[in-house]
């Protein structure tokens, strides 16, 4: 229950996440395609350095969004699927729902040890 109250503002910090990451890579990329035509001996150029100031500024937006995530007590587990995990019990054992970009509610869940493949529906008695 708890998990799916913290839900419309884990939406929106997941839709974040996965609009930042790409824009990331690419900066990423661009990077080492500028790194790889210099030469050591100039040092870093200035294109060089304006990407990489680049990449830090949206690597800290990612971490920001990521320690809100946790702040909200869920874990980040993936950029692809923007997928979302929610500490919590089930029959007296420590579980992880879980959520991924696209769900309209937290209807699955899985053990810890398991992880996403062991994914399984939440229980009708649990969903109310």
């Amino acid at each position: 229950a708890e998990a799916n109250r913290t839900l419309p503002l884990v939406k929106r910090i997941v839709a974040d996440l996965v609009t930042l990451h790409p824009e990331w890579r690419d900066l990423v990329s661009k990077y080492e395609l500028v790194a790889a035509q210099a030469r050591p001996e100039w040092g870093e150029s200035a294109e060089q350095m304006g990407l990489r100031a680049s990449i830090d500024e949206v690597a800290g937006r990612i971490n920001d969004y990521l320690g809100e995530l946790e702040q909200i007590g869920c874990v980040f587990k993936g950029f692809e699927q923007g997928l979302v995990d929610f500490y919590g019990k089930l029959d007296g054992k420590e579980i992880f729902w879980c959520w991924k970009q696209g769900e309209e509610k937290i209807e699955h869940w899985h053990d810890v040890k398991t992880g996403y493949a062991g994914r399984q529906p939440v229980p009708e008695v649990v969903r109310g």
